[in-house]
């Protein structure tokens, strides 16, 4: 099993930056793929970012350019760092993990099997 946790979610003025965190335990290895998902009532989990073994990021194109998906492998921690944010980013965020995704599904939520519980985000004019 593996725990997820995320924090630093809040409240941020549009243009302004937040980062997110995600602390990973449990039977948890360097092997697994994580990813940064997001989600608003009433609408699919959206794929935001996400990052393989090797340290490879991949982002939506609804991101891509103001956010960086990174990882401390040491600290078994993940990251997203949210810059230039929109009021179009408001949702609940989620971190994901699993040891079996590949390269092609990496923003797919359904190849994933570890989630965490969410932390929220609201993007303020």
């Amino acid at each position: 099993q593996v725990q997820l946790v995320e924090s630093g979610g809040g409240s941020v003025e549009v243009g302004g930056s937040l980062r997110l965190s995600c602390a990973i335990s449990g039977n948890f290895h360097s092997g697994y793929f994580l990813g940064w998902f997001r989600e608003i009532p009433g609408k699919e989990r959206e794929g935001v970012a996400a990052i393989d073994t090797e340290g490879r990021a991949t982002y939506s194109d609804s991101v891509k350019g103001r956010f960086t998906i990174s990882k401390d492998n040491a600290q078994n921690t993940l990251y997203l760092q949210m810059n230039s944010v929109k009021p179009e980013d408001t949702a609940r965020y989620y971190c994901a993990a699993d040891p079996s995704t590949t390269s092609d599904y990496v923003l797919w939520p359904t190849a994933y099997g570890y989630w965490g519980q969410g932390t929220q985000v609201t993007v303020s004019s």
